[in-house]
């Protein structure tokens, strides 16, 4: 809001005249004084000060509906993003997937169920992710970030999790077969009820994983798997896995 000033009466034409010593100025003294009459009068315009206020009123309510209608702003956001999401449905490709999923997650909306099955979501963040029930089946999402999150009786058959950040993520009852998790940091990760058969854990980090109650491993590779707690290899091959160096590890 403008501070409104009302201004003093200026004198008459006659005193200013007698003010101006130099004739030649007497042109612009005049034209001066024109002007600090019409300021003058506008000043002390009543209407120009209600005016005023009323744009300072505009603003108020304007920025009350801003905020009374952002709850509708970010489920229109949120329709948005699954819009994308699920059109692409078996669709490969990313398809504005990884920006839709990301958005999704950072608002915490649970991504219970989403099918992205044969999608390309390399390097997709989606730390603490609700995914339970989730099909990732053939995705690519290698270098993935998924710390802390939720893949409990998820699809992800033959999907690439390779490099990527698994760290305590929850497996319980998922589908892992034919998954490639080379070098994937599986530190802390539930294995529960998984079924690992096929998949390749070459120089997978199994630092602290749960890996007691694992469903199926039989014809994993665990070759160089890292950190693997003590017992693991042993088990993993007495059930079925066995260590094979294929020759086609990624560099570091």
């Amino acid at each position: 809001m403008r501070i409104h000033i009302r201004k003093e009466r200026p004198a008459a034409w006659a005193d200013r005249r007698k003010e101006t010593k130099h004739v030649w100025i007497i042109p612009i003294v005049a034209f001066e004084w024109m002007w600090e009459w019409i300021a003058y009068a506008l000043s002390n315009w009543t209407f120009l000060e209600v005016l005023d206020y009323l744009e300072t009123f505009s603003v108020l309510i304007a920025v009350i509906f801003y905020f009374s209608e952002s709850g509708d702003r970010v489920k229109q956001r949120h329709y948005q993003a699954w819009q994308v999401v699920n059109t692409s449905q078996g669709k490969g490709g990313s398809g504005g997937r990884i920006e839709a999923l990301q958005e999704l997650n950072a608002d915490r909306v649970p991504l219970v169920g989403v099918d992205v099955s044969g999608a390309f979501l390399q390097g997709v963040r989606l730390d603490k992710a609700r995914l339970l029930r989730s099909n990732f089946s053939a995705a690519d999402v290698r270098d993935g970030k998924f710390p802390s999150a939720d893949f409990s009786n998820a699809n992800l058959h033959s999907t690439n999790l390779r490099r990527s950040n698994l760290e305590q993520v929850s497996f319980q009852g998922a589908d892992l077969a034919d998954s490639d998790l080379t070098k994937a940091d599986l530190a802390g990760a539930d294995l529960a009820d998984a079924t690992l058969s096929d998949a390749d854990l070459t120089n997978a980090d199994l630092r602290n994983v749960h890996w007691e109650h694992i469903a199926n491993i039989k014809n994993a590779n665990v070759f160089g798997v890292k950190n693997a707690p003590q017992g693991f290899v042993e088990w993993a091959m007495k059930h079925g896995a066995h260590q094979q160096d294929t020759g086609t590890r990624e560099p570091d």
